[in-house]
């Protein structure tokens, strides 16, 4: 079937995030709409308080929508309590951020299969999960280093092999390059395409970096809670 005659992975319908009310009435989001399919990469992009970091909340199920809807995977998560949205997260939803969040006297191997260990999945399956998901991003032989015995781009590596580790429907990356050089960064971003073209996994990425946006399909910026522009990358940073 045609991706684009799908149903969207996830969708907004005027969507409202208020904060404070009267005077002090923050809109964060101002009746979003948006929609992004199965297998898109999307940057999402804006200044400081555009609702950029809002919407991503909301597509991460980490937050719920004041006034609107916010369909993922065909069910209105806006309405799920905190229990129920934990529980789409943990089973559909990998996270990266600009901090890496390794735990610093954990090994690469272990720190990849707390997902795994939140499920449930016995220790041998778990590892070798984890050992799979490590060999993706590049780092075999780096199983049993800790945090602290690797660069920044490995950190961050391990950040995304334990966001992929349970095979997510959605990746959601929050200024994945943040903390790298140029370098660095550009070898993030080639893995997360790669992991786009090659697996389908749909990424979202918050980013406040043009080169870095440009390695994904479609750029969204948000501009004092509303959508400013929608447009197509047509000359993608990454090589084929």
């Amino acid at each position: 079937m045609n991706i684009h005659t799908e149903p969207p992975l996830l969708a907004f319908a005027k969507v409202w995030k208020t904060y404070g009310a009267g005077e002090a009435r923050v809109d964060a989001l101002a009746g979003v709409d948006l929609s992004i399919r199965r297998g898109e990469f999307v940057a999402i992009m804006g200044p400081s308080g555009s609702g950029k970091s809002t919407a991503m909340n909301i597509i991460g199920c980490l937050d719920t929508p004041s006034e609107g809807r916010y369909d993922f995977l065909g069910v209105d998560a806006g309405t799920l309590d905190r229990g129920r949205r934990a529980i789409l997260r943990n089973l559909y939803i990998g996270f990266v951020f600009q901090g890496y969040n390794l735990l610093a006297r954990t090994t690469a191997a272990e720190n990849v299969e707390l997902p795994l260990i939140y499920r449930g999945v016995p220790v041998k399956e778990r590892r070798a999960m984890a050992m799979t998901a490590l060999a993706q991003v590049g780092l075999e032989g780096r199983e049993d280093h800790t945090p602290g015995e690797l660069s920044g781009g490995q950190q961050q590596r391990v950040a995304i092999a334990r966001a992929i580790v349970a095979n997510p429907t959605l990746l959601v990356a929050d200024e994945p390059t943040g903390n790298l050089d140029t370098a660095r960064s550009h070898e993030i971003m080639e893995l997360l395409t790669g992991l786009n073209r090659n697996q389908g996994l749909t990424i979202v990425m918050v980013t406040h970096e043009a080169d870095i946006a440009a390695f994904a399909d479609r750029t969204i910026g948000f501009l004092d809670g509303n959508i400013a522009y929608d447009r197509v990358n047509t000359e993608a940073a990454h090589v084929s």
